[in-house]
């Protein structure tokens, strides 16, 4: 009964912090900080997303720290996985978890599979390369890539994703992340510095936007990488994952 009473005074709390959030409505005007975003974001960038140009570039730094995030918690829930998976094969075998690995998926698992792997990679990877564009970027791309993996996965579960392979595009588009950072330092002296740095191009086109595009295409990447590493941990058990 405590923890039903707990629970329920932590909704309502939470209830109560949307509904004050509802209720505050928009500021009349802009910040310092957001007027500055919405003035010179196009001139400065030339993206037509200008949430992309905030979130890759502006505050560029931020985007980094989550990526690391993401990178420590797959690192950390594979490292408890495969704790947990050593202990129960030392004491009690692993008879019943491979019985319930044979259970092969059903057919119309298998079909969707095969009919929608392809596509759902291809939209997760035209998401971020046209983050600068519309609606998105690479961490929502990166979720699509890796739940067309979780399809194959469930599909066919005696399947071995390539981890040698997924560890080493984690790592390169990370480091590339960096670089690229770095390159924006040296030329126009500010970490992930866009303007300057590479031509800006044409507003609304697809080669546009400086290095926001190129930078959109690491993290996606690296997202999709790292979450397809964390399903295949957390649907086997075995050793392997991000690197």
């Amino acid at each position: 009964m405590m923890g039903r009473a707990v629970t329920v005074v932590l909704l309502l709390c939470v209830a109560g912090l949307f509904w004050y959030l509802a209720s505050a409505g928009t500021p009349a005007e802009l910040g310092s900080v957001s007027r500055r975003y919405v003035e010179r974001g196009l001139e400065e960038n030339r993206g037509s997303n200008l949430v992309t140009s905030v979130v890759v570039n502006y505050r560029g730094l931020d985007t980094l720290g989550e990526v690391t995030v993401l990178f420590l918690s797959v690192t950390g829930v594979a490292f408890v996985l495969r704790r947990r998976r050593d202990d129960e094969d030392a004491t009690k075998g692993s008879a019943a978890d491979a019985a319930r690995r044979s259970v092969p998926a059903s057919e119309l698992v298998q079909t969707g599979a095969r009919l929608l792997l392809g596509p759902m990679i291809l939209f997760g990877a035209y998401i971020f390369v046209h983050g600068h564009l519309t609606p998105g970027g690479g961490f929502q791309g990166g979720a699509v890539v890796a739940s067309a993996v979780l399809l194959l996965l469930l599909a066919d579960r005696k399947r071995a994703l390539p981890h040698g392979l997924m560890s080493w595009l984690e790592s390169l588009s990370g480091f590339g992340f960096v670089v690229v950072g770095l390159v924006g330092l040296g030329v126009a002296g500010s970490f992930l510095a866009n303007r300057g740095v590479v031509p800006l191009g044409t507003w609304n086109r697809l080669f546009s936007a400086g290095l926001i595009p190129v930078i959109y295409v690491l993290v996606g990447l690296k997202v999709g990488s790292e979450l397809a590493a964390l399903l295949d941990v957390m649907m086997r058990g075995e050793k392997g994952g991000a690197g």
